[in-house]
Order: structure tokens, then C-alpha cells, then sequence
């Protein structure tokens, strides 16, 4: 869609709301403090933002005012990437500045935890307190330094936000994988990183049922030597394990915390983002630079606030979650609601925010889309009264997925603000996205974010402007991961981003930048699996379905779809004699929600004479992917770089003839 016939507006912020946001209150500040332009709205702040972007962030630290243990000698000491430095010499620490906002109302809710069975049940910012500063203690009695890693499988409750504020405050590095995670899929992540603490459910519940992981704890306990010590949260009642602590043993002390200061770069979490091949890769992202840019993106972009409550629909094993408790960060109310996303019915979400009190409503387009295929009506059956933006990650949201929020909102008299973000696990938050004083178009983001020089480019590195091109981002951003875990050369995090335009963060998405500065995403432009905004590597899947000794070789393949759908279908060669009957199709969807996920399950699984390759031996994924969506063969793949190119011709036919 181009912005011209995409001119009128679907949505437009009042006088009052452009007057009120915090972003306009901070260039107004920042014209007079720092040289920012006082007029141009948006458009010229984000200019000047990258243009001067070592003034640009020590002013946001100054806005903030970040508690800087030591000061920093200089904003942006090298602005080289992948390698660039940010405030030198200072010293802070991110669970201080998640848990000052609760110090003038201790009472008021930090958290709200709602659940498919009960909720929703307040923790204070006083109690919060208590139980980070009791835990912390706890932490350093067990040895735990700055560096070490603490590691959680956990559902999306208030224990894992404790745990993860706990290992901040003491300097170690938190990491976490939710509990539908079967075990090859949480060792695969967590032997990268070695931890020494694991904080652990008993099980859960997800869609009416409760799911008992006790067998994977304990797979985990023999998997990983380094751990010192097992934390038991009994969320199904059980006792704790031999040898595993009690949560509310280590949580019960009355402790003000004590938050050790370190370095703007000290690591404070780690991310897994799957590539295509190998394990997934374990990005390292720093305190100061994740406390910056999501004060940024929650507080400017999102205008949160110690008035309001913040839901977003996710898991502990989605970086959304680590940006859902940063909502902490702006004094914000942090909603979390720890269950299926349609159960007892599709309208699940829309309850849990009428029930929260939520003014910021966050969930996946595919939810979206999903609700408005089933009929659901969110703002008539529901009190949404409070709802003043919703957003939307994961994958883009397609056209009718603006409309239809539109007007379902704006038919029970709600000024509803529309906001699809772009971003990634990369950089745990978004490069495009959510801006209270401007327009949204349909199917369009509404800019790219302060302090983020995105950009679109052709394969030779030319910015466009109105055509699809590869996303960029010439200039480095504080929340760029520091490093891979054992990545000790680089080698790994070069790839990554920095190969095909050496010095640029290319991230692997197509997008357009329209005249006005919107942004159009339009999917992976490589062969990463997406679904939901959760990034997985076919090589997970191959090495699951290829164990069976029916299956020759396999082939994945993730296909966004125009009106929003995604298909992933499993290609399999079998071995000779086999038949693929629905015996061996149940076979394959259970050894894969086993070993990986409920997520990784295709939705098809097709039975093909044997899987194309490069000459070298790779699979042909993207030139499939592309023919699959509609892409002329000649267009897709050089003929010449295939084995056999007669193989395509199956998944031509398949285009064709695929219902959609």
C-alpha cells in the first residue's frame, strides 16, 4: 500500500493528547537545554535524535535522571558497530531505578497477576520491595556474584519478576525460559550460559489443564553442573524437590535491598534469538543500555505513567516480557497475566484488561486477526473504557486488522490509538513503532523511534524511499546486544547483522519507508521462522523430525500471508518403504511440541520426492519461502545455484493451488 492512496489518516491524536504526551513536555525541555529544534513536532526531534546522538541520550539520562552511582566521562566514547561505547566510567544499576517510582506510593500497586483460575491479586511496591531485598540477600549468601547467572522456568508471574529485580540489584545476569519449553529446548539455551541459581515452577496451568514439569526439573538439575542452588515455587502445590529451597523460605526476610552499583555495560540479562542453523544465540544486552532505551520507548513512545497499567500478552521465554517489567521502570502499574491467550474463549485478553483496569493493551496481530475471525467484540462486551492505546508485535498487522479495531472501538464512543511496533530480541525493543502525537495510517507504523537511524536499503546499500528494501540501522543504539554468550572472537554477532553491509545493523526484515516517514514491514527477509513475534531456527526442527528413522530429510518453511496469516508446513523426504499416514503425522507433531514446542508444531506436513539444496549442500529455504508466497521461479533462485532445479516445480504447483 503506498501512502498516497493511503492519505487519510485512520486515526488522529487530539489537541489534548499531542499537549499532555511526555514527549512533547521533553522536546519542549530539550529545545531549551540542549538545542533540540522547538518546532517541526516529531519528524524534527527524531532528526535531531540521530543526527546528535550522544547529545540526544545524555539528555534522556538527564530527563530521567538516571542515578549514576560514578558519573560518565563521555555519552558516546566510539560509535563504531558492532563494538560501540556508551557512558564510560558510570556506574548504576537497573533494579534501583525499577523499584524507586513505588517510593512515594507504597501502597499502590506494583504488579496486578491475573491467571486462568483466579485475580487479580496486587503486589505493593512496598511488598515488591521487600521481597527483591529479601531474595537478593539470599542470592549473595549462595555465592552468587556480579556475572554469575541466575536462570528461571517460569510462567509469567510475580516470582519471576522478583527473581529477575533480585538478580539485578545483586549484578548477576538473569535469564529465563517459559515452562511449555520442553527440556532440549530449555538445555540448549540455559548450558550456554551456565547458571548457577535455577528458579523453577512445579508445573502450570494453560488452558484448563495443569501441566506437571517436575520431570523436567529434574532433567534440567542433572543437565546443568553449574547450578549451586534450586529454587521451588510450588504454583501447583507440591513440596519442594531433595535439595531444591523453598520460595518462601528465601523470600520471607523483611530486607531493604541493596543494589550493587555496576559498570553501563555490565550484562543484565540474556536473550536467545533462533538463527537458522545451530543452537539459538544467547544475546547479552547491558543494564544502563536496556534502562535508557526502555525509559525511551515506555515513557515517550508508549507515554506510561504512575497513572497507568500496562498489559502485554507474553510469555517469561518472549522478550516482551523483560520490556513488559521494564513498564516498572515509568512507575507504571505492570499487568501480568499468566495463562492461554483464548481460554476459556478467544475474548480471553479483552477480560483480563477490563478486569485490570489496562490502558495499554499489548498482544500479538495474529490475536488480533484471530478474535476478529471469531466474532469477537471486545469494546461492547466488554468495559475498555480505559484502554487508551492498543499495540500490536509479533508480525505486522495487516489492514483489516487496523479497521476492525477502529471501529470496533469507535462504535462504543472510544478515541482508540492504534500503535503495530517493529523491533526484535535483538535489541529488546523496537525499531519503529508507537508515537503519541502522530497520525496512524492503516497498516502502516507510525515512525521509526527516537535515537534509531532506520533506514531502508537496496542489496548496495542505497536508502530508498517508497520501495521495499532491507531493514538498516546505521548508527549504533545503547541496547545492541554487548555480545553473544561464547562468542569469545565475535565472530557469531558479526554474521549476524554486520556481514552483508560491514559497519550496518542489517536485521533481516523488509520494509518500506514511506514519504512521511511511516514504516511498512513486511516480513522476514530471510529464512528465520516467525510465528507470533517468536523467532525459532528450522535447524531445532530438523534435528527433532530428522531423529525419526522414517524421515529421510525435511524442510520447513514459515510464509507470511497478505491478510496477515502465517504458514508453516513441514516438508518430509521419507525413507524407502514408509508411508506417511496419520499415525506418522501425530508421531512428528508430538516428537516436536516434546522436544521443542507447542509453537514449533507445523501446520502441515507434506510428504515430497527429496528436499532442494545449493550446490554446496544448504537447504533451499528462502528461494521456497519466495515461490511459495508467489514469486516466479526465475525470480526466486538462479537456476544454475541448485541441484536439481525440477524439484521446484512441486512447490510452484503448491502456490497455485493452495487454498488461502
Amino acid at each position: 500500500m503506498t501512502s498516497a492512496a493511503n492519505a487519510t489518516p485512520l486515526w488522529q491524536p487530539d489537541t489534548h493528547r499531542i499537549a499532555a504526551a511526555q514527549i512533547t513536555r521533553f522536546q519542549h525541555w530539550a529545545a531549551e537545554r540542549h538545542g533540540a529544534p522547538a518546532d517541526g513536532g516529531y519528524p524534527a526531534l527524531h532528526r535531531w535524535s540521530v543526527d546528535h546522538l550522544d547529545t540526544f541520550w545524555g539528555a534522556l539520562a538527564e530527563w530521567f535522571d538516571i542515578h549514576f552511582t560514578t558519573p560518565y566521562e563521555t555519552v558516546l566514547a566510539d560509535p563504531a558497530m558492532p563494538g560501540a561505547r556508551w557512558f564510560p566510567g558510570a556506574t548504576l544499576n537497573y533494579a534501583e531505578h525499577a523499584l524507586r517510582a513505588g517510593a512515594d506510593r507504597p501502597d499502590h500497586p506494583a504488579l496486578l497477576h491475573v491467571d486462568e483460575v483466579q485475580g487479580p491479586t496486587a503486589t505493593t511496591w512496598a511488598e515488591l520491595r521487600r521481597q527483591v531485598g529479601a531474595l537478593a540477600a539470599e542470592l549473595r549468601a549462595l555465592g552468587v556474584r556480579p556475572g554469575d547467572r541466575v536462570s528461571g522456568y517460569l510462567p509469567n508471574i510475580p516470582q519471576a519478576v522478583t527473581a529477575l529485580l533480585a538478580t539485578a540489584a545483586v549484578g548477576a545476569v538473569w535469564t529465563s525460559c517459559a515452562p511449555d519449553f520442553g527440556a532440549r529446548s530449555v538445555l540448549d539455551r540455559f548450558q550456554q550460559v551456565e547458571p548457577v541459581v535455577l528458579v523453577t515452577v512445579d508445573g502450570y496451568r494453560y488452558g484448563g489443564k495443569e501441566h506437571d514439569r517436575r520431570e523436567i526439573v529434574a532433567e534440567l538439575r542433572r543437565e546443568l553442573p553449574s547450578l549451586r542452588a534450586v529454587v521451588h515455587i510450588p504454583l501447583l502445590g507440591t513440596p519442594a524437590p531433595d535439595g531444591a529451597l523453598d520460595w518462601s523460605a528465601v523470600t520471607s526476610a523483611t530486607t531493604e535491598p541493596h543494589f550493587t552499583p555496576v559498570p553501563f555495560d555490565h550484562p543484565l540479562w540474556v536473550l536467545y534469538s533462533s538463527g537458522t542453523t545451530g543452537l539459538p544465540k544467547a544475546i547479552v544486552q547491558s543494564q544502563g543500555g536496556i534502562l535508557l532505551e526502555h525509559l525511551k520507548q515506555l515513557a515517550l513512545h508508549c507515554d506510561l505513567g504512575p497513572g497507568d497499567r500496562f498489559f502485554w500478552y507474553t510469555s517469561t521465554g518472549w522478550m516482551m516480557w523483560n520490556f513488559l517489567v521494564s513498564g516498572l521502570l515509568t512507575g507504571t502499574t505492570v499487568v501480568l497475566y499468566d495463562g492461554s491467550p483464548g481460554h476459556p474463549t478467544t475474548g480471553a485478553q479483552w477480560d483480563v484488561a477490563e478486569r485490570t483496569g489496562a490502558t495499554f493493551f499489548g498482544t500479538s496481530a495474529a490475536y488480533v486477526m484471530a478474535c476478529r475471525k471469531a466474532g469477537v467484540h471486545p469494546a461492547r462486551d466488554h468495559d475498555l473504557s480505559r484502554v487508551a492505546c492498543v499495540a500490536t508485535t509479533g508480525s505486522p498487522l495487516p489492514p483489516d486488522g487496523f479497521r476492525w479495531l477502529h471501529d470496533e472501538f469507535a462504535d462504543r464512543g472510544h478515541d482508540l490509538w492504534i500503535a503495530s511496533v517493529s523491533g526484535g530480541t535483538d535489541v529488546c525493543s523496537c525499531f519503529a513503532g508507537a508515537v503519541p502525537t502522530l497520525p496512524v495510517h492503516i497498516g502502516e507504523l507510525q515512525a521509526a523511534c527516537l535515537g534509531t537511524d532506520l533506514q531502508s536499503w537496496d542489496p548496495h546499500g542505497r536508502p530508498l524511499t517508497g520501495e521495499v528494501g532491507e531493514l538498516v540501522v546505521t548508527r549504533p543504539m545503547p541496547s545492541m546486544p554487548i555480545h553473544f554468550w561464547n562468542d569469545p572472537d565475535g565472530s557469531r554477532y558479526h554474521e549476524s547483522y554486520f556481514e552483508m553491509f560491514p559497519g550496518v545493523w542489517r536485521h533481516g526484515d523488509w520494509i518500506t519507508l514511506t514519504e512521511r516517514g511511516s514504516v511498512i514491514i513486511h516480513g522476514r527477509s530471510d529464512s528465520t521462522l516467525n510465528r507470533q513475534g517468536v523467532r525459532m531456527g528450522s535447524a531445532d526442527i530438523y534435528e527433532a523430525v530428522e531423529r525419526l528413522p522414517e524421515i529421510r530429510e525435511s524442510l520447513v518453511i514459515g510464509v507470511e500471508e497478505a491478510e496477515g496469516g502465517y504458514w508453516m508446513p513441514l516438508f518430509v523426504q521419507l525413507t524407502e518403504g514408509t508411508v506417511l499416514d496419520d499415525a506418522l503425522r501425530d508421531r512428528l507433531r508430538r516428537t516436536i511440541r516434546e522436544q521443542l514446542s507447542p509453537r514449533h508444531v507445523p501446520d502441515d506436513i507434506i510428504e515430497i520426492p527429496a528436499v532442494p539444496h545449493t550446490l554446496t549442500g544448504k537447504r533451499l529455504e528462502v528461494p521456497v519461502k519466495r515461490i511459495l508466497q508467489g514469486t516466479p521461479l526465475e525470480k526466486a533462485v538462479n537456476p544454475g545455484s541448485v541441484d536439481d532445479v525440477g524439484l521446484l516445480s512441486f512447490y510452484e504447483d503448491l502456490a497455485r493451488t493452495r487454498p488461502h
